[in-house]
């Protein structure tokens, strides 16, 4: 199969897992213990693997290395808690308005929040410029939002709120993926990075869970029996960190972006459409938004220009 259907498809499976979670988070009535499932099992997936993987285990062993001569601060290392921000957030929203809404918002999100974490150079491959082409970008998946739940803002006001949180959740996605890259660049292993990811994410949400408890504002559900499909999100996530650590080399994060967007945004589409969630429907102004929000990071896809450093003179 061709790579770039591979990164289309890879795309897709976050539609999947927003919609297992969503649904597995509506029949709990409890996102963050919905959260905790999704990243337990797939935290679980992975240490098993890793137990078999020796290039995971020297992954390891690089990045105590990095941090113990200070070339990583230890801070950037619980980029995984946004990551369990990010699933939190998804699964309360994603019942709401829906898969194909909930991307569109996210990706809104994660695209005005790269603009920032490019221009600070958060990623550790230095500073980019920010073209007018890529405020354009933000600009136009912005406006993508807004005419994707036109048809929805008098008839439902939660709906703007719960847009809102979806573009928040996409913002985190945008930090996370840049201070993910600075690990990567210690751990030399994708994996490694996935697997500190899903440990800080599983012990952010546990120890939200329990505080909820003490509080008195959360309270744990049994388990559904089903379907089954609803358990799979952690599954998802460990094959999509298989599809991308494998694809990237050889597409490079550019054109594998753009492809996966598109996957994404089309699976989102499709699930709605298939097997929306209660009380969502799909409009022309919906389809509008998706074409719209695709067109936005097709123009923000080029132009990444590092700020080039003044030459020294002797």
């Amino acid at each position: 199969m061709r790579l770039d259907l591979l990164a289309a498809l890879s795309g897709a499976m976050i539609a999947l897992q927003a919609r297992a979670n969503g649904e597995l988070s509506d029949r709990l009535d409890n996102g963050l213990q919905a959260a905790l499932v999704s990243f337990g099992s797939g935290l679980l997936i992975i240490f098993v693997i890793t137990l078999f993987n020796r290039p995971i285990k020297d992954g390891i062993k690089n990045l105590r290395m990095a941090v113990a001569k200070k070339e990583i601060a230890r801070w950037k290392l619980f980029a995984g808690a946004l990551g369990g921000s990010f699933v939190a957030i998804q699964t309360q929203i994603v019942p709401l308005i829906g898969v194909a809404i909930y991307s569109v918002a996210s990706i809104a999100g994660q695209t005005a929040m790269s603009l920032v974490v490019d221009r600070i150079g958060l990623t550790g491959g230095g500073k980019k410029l920010v073209s007018p082409r890529r405020v354009l970008a933000a600009i136009l998946t912005v406006l993508a939002v807004l005419v994707s739940v036109w048809d929805r803002i008098d008839a439902n006001n939660l709906s703007m709120v719960a847009v809102t949180a979806g573009g928040v959740a996409g913002a985190v996605v945008g930090v996370q993926r840049a201070l993910n890259g600075q690990i990567n660049e210690h751990s030399h292993q994708s994996f490694t990075t996935s697997l500190l990811n899903f440990m800080t994410g599983t012990a952010f949400l546990l120890i939200l869970i329990v505080a909820g408890l003490i509080l008195g504002r959360n309270e744990l559900s049994p388990l559904p029996s089903g379907p089954w499909w609803i358990y799979t999100g952690g599954v998802i996530g460990v094959i999509y960190i298989a599809f991308t650590s494998t694809i990237v080399q050889h597409l490079g994060v550019l054109t594998f972006t753009l492809f996966s967007v598109g996957g994404q945004l089309v699976g989102s589409l499709i699930i709605d459409l298939v097997s929306p969630t209660d009380g969502v429907s799909v409009s022309a102004y919906l389809v509008t938004g998706i074409v719209m929000t695709y067109a936005g990071v097709v123009a923000g896809g080029v132009g990444h220009l590092r700020v080039k450093k003044p030459r020294q003179t002797s």
